[in-house]
């Protein structure tokens, strides 16, 4: 998770989860979906980011067309909700590129509520409205499939409150 995200995290206990975890996460098998408001209202209201991620000495990640500039970053998102200023997204990623869905919605035009970094105009509830919310797969040693949720932090509601999760 990026350092204001908030929601469901995995921890490894040994070497070996770990890089098995790691193997899941590269390979993209797991699922992931967050809650994000972000400003404005989108359209369409659901589809698919593509684009290629860079870093740059700064730290700060930029979305480029070329592919031999960056590395695949596929985002798709849908809005839940919408208020006079925000909208309500429900955000999963196919990639986990650094800043990945901070990014792309920059690039949409439409930051995340309280993203300075990435081009936020508002801050009305003091923090990044991003939130991790589900987290599933299947452990890499006992094969289990495991599933873990996080609820929606109240102050979200507040900024789109005609949403119910």
């Amino acid at each position: 998770l990026d350092q204001d995200t908030s929601g469901v995290m995995v921890f490894a206990l040994n070497r070996t989860t770990c890089d098995q975890l790691k193997d899941l996460f590269e390979v993209h098998d797991i699922e992931r979906a967050y809650t994000a408001i972000v400003e404005g209202q989108l359209f369409p209201a659901s589809g698919t980011w593509q684009s290629y991620q860079y870093e740059d000495k700064q730290y700060v990640v930029h979305d480029t067309s070329d592919a031999t500039q960056g590395r695949l970053a596929v985002t798709h998102y849908k809005t839940l909700a919408t208020s006079k200023r925000y909208s309500w997204l429900q955000v999963q990623l196919e990639t986990g590129r650094k800043n990945q869905i901070r990014v792309h919605c920059q690039s949409a035009g439409h930051p995340v509520v309280g993203d300075k970094k990435y081009g936020a105009r508002t801050s009305p509830i003091k923090r990044l409205c991003l939130h991790a919310h589900l987290l599933a797969f299947q452990h890499p040693i006992s094969k289990k499939m495991l599933r873990f949720e996080s609820p929606i932090p109240p102050d979200f509601h507040r900024l789109v409150p005609n949403h119910s999760s």
